[in-house]
């Protein structure tokens, strides 16, 4: 049986009667800037409502969670290479030109992902959250093994660096779904449903 990919599709027309339903049903006030402010809120939670509806249940985290990015990324609290830090994490990297993989507990990818990670600056800071992410490996490797092969591991401090995740209250639950994703791809998705709370 042959496998069948679905598209999802919407029209213009579907976005403009969303538009304009948002322009007409939202508060009135008198100061443009706020009206502005207030038609984008509507609009934004109202596209969400009528584009999740379509959706198979497989697909809704992951709209959600591109919907939160762009949230997060207007108001100004993450970049977009924050964004691109999370989807493809060290996929850029060539594991030829880098340090080899140190540790058996980990895939030649999670590794490469952990250098990726490393050397990412998270929402404009001038140092990289995780610069010593390397080196805390080898320092507390049978705590990482621990923490790398728990069934559940967003559910629990991540190795020498809890306090400081739980410091950043504005990127903070985005630093922890980067490591999980980084790390435990198969827990991804799980770890999405806890940043988007």
């Amino acid at each position: 049986m042959a496998k069948i990919d679905w598209m999802y599709n919407s029209s213009l027309e579907q976005f403009l009667k969303l538009f304009d339903g948002s322009i007409d049903e939202s508060e009135k006030v008198q100061l443009p800037s706020k009206r502005v402010e207030i038609i984008i809120k509507y609009l934004t939670f109202h596209v969400y409502k009528y584009v999740n509806r379509g959706l198979f249940e497989k697909d809704k985290t992951s709209y959600i969670l591109v919907i939160v990015f762009k949230i997060l990324v207007t108001a100004g609290k993450i970049t977009n290479d924050d964004v691109g830090v999370y989807l493809k994490a060290g996929a850029d990297l060539d594991a030829r030109s880098e340090k080899p993989k140190p540790f058996n507990f980990i895939t030649e990818k999670a590794w490469l992902n952990i250098l990726a990670l490393s050397r990412h600056h998270f929402s404009r800071e001038t140092v990289p959250f995780f610069r010593e992410l390397p080196e805390s490996f080898a320092r507390s490797e049978n705590l990482w093994k621990q923490w790398v092969e728990k069934n559940d591991p967003e559910n629990y401090p991540v190795p020498d660096f809890a306090e400081k995740i739980a410091a950043e209250k504005d990127i903070g639950p985005l630093v922890l779904i980067c490591l999980v994703r980084a790390i435990r791809e198969d827990r991804a998705q799980v770890s999405s449903y806890l940043f988007i709370e």
